[in-house]
């Protein structure tokens, strides 16, 4: 068929212009690539090239409120490995197997992997320095030691509960190491070189580090002088009475910071695997519901007091040994009563009769509603894990026996944490806080907060006033009522003793109580409530007043003299019995000469410092009351030294 010249150009033309088109599409491709895609491919590229060993971070180090370390770090290396680059694995097999403490069959599987970067775990996790150094002596191509550390908890058992602990890979598993984890772990670095497809180092390339970014430390609201008095007298409880649990919580009553916490069974959190899980697992001073006992009266107290239903000194109740109410005989702890009291006594003698009849003058509604506003029945919200809700009645299901038994805390269920925020706000001007134990958030290579927590105040329970006689009414318990074995010479506590009955499968268990005090000092001013139970003590009568309370008076006077609170005047004093030391006041011996000082010697002991003719300072000071025979030391000077020293006030 004959074409003439003429077609023939026209498809010339068109094939050159498309072939102009495909050039174009290309060149302009090709432009794109190699510039607007460059840096991305190379990324790419690189990715495929370089191979990354991992540098882990420092964890953020957990320290009480001055800034003692509470969880820390030591170093401890990883080993790993690239098979690729490994000359010869079944040698390399043998040098590492028994540094590891490994057999070589296992090693040597280690070292073939079809695998980029191996991790050789668990046996090269958190080396010892030993075996660091072994590693490193055999100078084996392919074999790597990485940056590592383990946590350390440098008190052991000390608040292991509330701290936690981490995992191998140092994740945290429990406690705040687990609630604070993303804050905590910081971010991994690493150490990149570039290889060939066959894992070999490509030449005249340089490695690149890529710093890890360690976590942020943990600033708590726990004080370690008052956790520490909370550890030894927990100790001491239960090596005296073997109990089946103790806890111990102590709390700023004007912000809800966490001052110290512990319970037994406790556990060292890095030999968490030698306890079982319901050890670790269980902090039970947030976790554990049980009947709360008498310790719940000074929320009945405050409410009747809130609703000016009764007047403490004026008010009377005759207590025959029990009360009748809806057809059940409630009784008191006292065989046949307390007789005629006011209801001032009615709290000191923790009358059962008396706060049933304090709960029916309120009624079960205006009761259960200061209940929950007092925060029972829901959690608190403090930032630890697996806080309990407790159990109240039902409003609908309440008759006068649940009314009656729940004003002096029987057939209810509470937590310790729920007790402890609930008689913070009774006793601090009547406001409830939220209970809070991370503080601040300090960068660790700056030293200078980042973040801090506020406290958290939730609603106003009950008035200034009210709060104030609550305060002198719990004082007089312990000066003159059920808890005298809590009284401290000269910090005004006061408080509630507990003991209730234990219940299984729906029946109350025979001489098995959990015994208790919740203690408040000072009372003119609230500084700190501590809470203190002991489950089934043994040995022992099982009364809050005769075992928890003296545990709690120690943590409270030791506690106070730790954080400087000074003594206070103005204390009720301690109604004595036979079994109390004799007590007297420490005359000012400031002044007096060798001579003068003898008829002194009969009432103390005399401890002489110094040399001189008079008495220049002397400890304890003058006015303090101490048990007859105690130890006075006194320092000797010169008459010149005196007067100088008596203006300065050393007297201590």
């Amino acid at each position: 068929m004959f074409v003439s010249n003429r077609t023939v150009r026209k498809r010339l033309i068109y094939l050159l212009f498309a072939g102009g088109i495909v050039f174009a599409i290309i060149a302009a491709r090709l432009v794109y690539v190699q510039v607007f895609e460059a840096e991305s491919l190379t990324e790419k590229a690189e990715e495929l090239w370089s191979r990354d060993l991992p540098f882990e971070p420092e964890r953020g180090e957990i320290l009480d409120r001055n800034g003692v370390p509470l969880a820390t770090n030591v170093s401890a290396p990883s080993l790993y490995v690239v098979p690729r680059q490994i000359e010869n694995p079944a040698e390399a097999a043998k040098q590492v197997a028994p540094v590891l403490e490994m057999t070589v069959e296992r090693a040597y599987d280690f070292m073939t992997k079809n695998e980029n970067i191996v991790k050789v775990h668990p046996e090269g996790r958190k080396l010892s320095e030993d075996k660091v150094k072994a590693i490193r002596a055999l100078e084996l191509a392919g074999v790597y030691v990485t940056q590592d550390s383990k946590r350390h908890y440098p008190f052991g058992s000390y608040l292991s509960h509330v701290l936690g602990f981490t995992g191998i890979d140092n994740q945290g598993l429990t406690g705040l190491e687990a609630i604070y984890n993303d804050e905590l772990e910081g971010e991994r670095g690493s150490l990149s070189f570039m290889s060939d497809a066959k894992g070999q180092r490509l030449k005249g390339e340089a490695d690149r580090y890529k710093a890890p970014v360690d976590g942020l430390d943990l600033r708590l609201t726990i004080d370690s002088k008052v956790q520490t008095i909370i550890e030894r007298e927990l100790d001491e409880a239960e090596a005296k009475f073997s109990p089946d649990g103790l806890m111990a919580i102590a709390m700023d009553p004007n912000t809800g910071e966490i001052l110290g916490m512990s319970s037994r069974p406790d556990y060292d959190p890095e030999e968490y695997k030698e306890v079982p899980p319901e050890v670790y697992n269980r902090n039970l001073p947030i976790w554990s519901t049980f009947e709360p006992g008498s310790t719940f009266k000074v929320i009945t107290l405050a409410s009747v007091l809130e609703e000016k239903l009764l007047d403490l000194d004026n008010d009377t109740f005759h207590d025959s040994g029990s009360i009748k109410v809806g057809g059940a005989k409630i009784k008191c702890w006292k065989r046949g009563g307390h007789g005629s009291q006011t209801f001032l006594e009615v709290v000191q003698n923790s009358c059962n009769p008396g706060f049933v009849v304090m709960g029916q003058k309120l009624g079960k509604e205006k009761l259960f509603q200061y209940v929950h506003d007092f925060g029972f029945g829901k959690k608190t919200g403090i930032d630890l894990q697996g806080e309990g809700t407790g159990i109240l009645f039902d409003l609908d299901r309440v008759g006068p026996v649940e009314q009656a038994t729940t004003s002096f805390g029987q057939g209810i269920s509470v937590t310790p944490i729920q007790q402890v925020t609930a008689v913070a706000a009774a006793v601090n001007g009547g406001y409830l806080y939220q209970p809070y134990v991370a503080k601040e958030w300090v960068d660790p290579e700056s030293g200078l907060v980042v973040d801090k927590e506020t406290p958290v105040m939730k609603r106003q329970v009950i008035s200034e006033e009210t709060s104030k006689e609550v305060r002198r009414a719990l004082e007089s318990v312990v000066a003159q009522g059920t808890g005298k074995n809590a009284f401290v010479e000269g910090y005004r506590v006061g408080g509630k003793t507990g003991t209730a009955q234990k219940a299984v499968d729906g029946k109350y268990l025979q001489n098995n109580y959990i015994v208790s005090f919740m203690g408040v000092a000072p009372m003119d001013d609230p500084q700190i409530v501590v809470f203190v139970a002991v489950d089934n003590p043994k040995g022992t009568v099982q009364f809050g007043g005769v075992v928890a309370a003296p545990v709690a008076g120690n943590i409270i006077g030791d506690s106070l003299m730790a954080l400087g609170v000074e003594k206070r005047s103005g204390q009720i004093e301690k109604e004595r019995t036979y079994t109390d030391p004799i007590l007297v006041e420490v005359p000012n011996l400031l002044g007096l000469t060798k001579k003068e000082i003898r008829h002194h010697l009969s009432s103390f002991t005399i401890e002489h410092n110094g040399e001189g003719d008079v008495i220049v300072a002397q400890a304890p000071a003058p006015g303090e009351k101490v048990e007859k025979g105690a130890v006075i030391r006194v320092y000797w000077g010169e008459k010149a030294t005196l007067n100088n020293e008596s203006k300065a006030g050393v007297n201590d």
